[in-house]
């Protein structure tokens, strides 16, 4: 369980990781010196599990791919083998009709071709089913 100040401090982390540490401590109400230790014992903790930037997705293709697994296969055996594919930006693990998502990027359609041809050759995937995202808002 985080303290309210670690908290605030995984929020405003949140809406922007660059933040200054002397920005974040006097927002939170806390030293600099602070600031570095909480986020350490954070990372150590395994609160904060990795530090990492999003790029704009302007000029890329984006898709979604419902993944079915073949019945008895163990679903958590599947997924991380999905994730280590070209393309694959993340992989969720769902209910209903579908056992798996798979959110696809690629620079454009013949790429996305190709990750969905990778990904019906995973052990254990039996059908896809694919959605180009048109348009995102955020």
């Amino acid at each position: 369980m985080h303290s309210e100040r670690e908290r605030k401090l995984l929020a405003l982390l949140r809406e922007d990781a660059r933040m200054a540490h002397s920005e974040l401590g006097k927002r939170v109400g806390i030293s600099e010196s602070a600031v570095r230790r909480r986020i350490r014992s954070l990372v150590d903790s395994g609160a904060i599990r990795r530090f990492t930037i999003e790029t704009g997705d302007e000029g890329t293709t984006k898709a979604v791919a419902f993944i079915t697994v073949e019945p008895g296969t163990d679903v958590s055996k599947v997924s991380p083998r999905i994730m280590k594919l070209p393309g694959v930006r993340t992989v969720h693990e769902i209910t209903g009709s579908y056992d798996i998502i798979a959110i696809l990027n690629a620079p454009d359609i013949p790429s996305i071709n190709e990750s969905i041809d990778a990904l019906r050759k995973v052990q254990g995937v039996t059908t896809t089913n694919t959605t180009i995202i048109l348009r995102t808002y955020s």
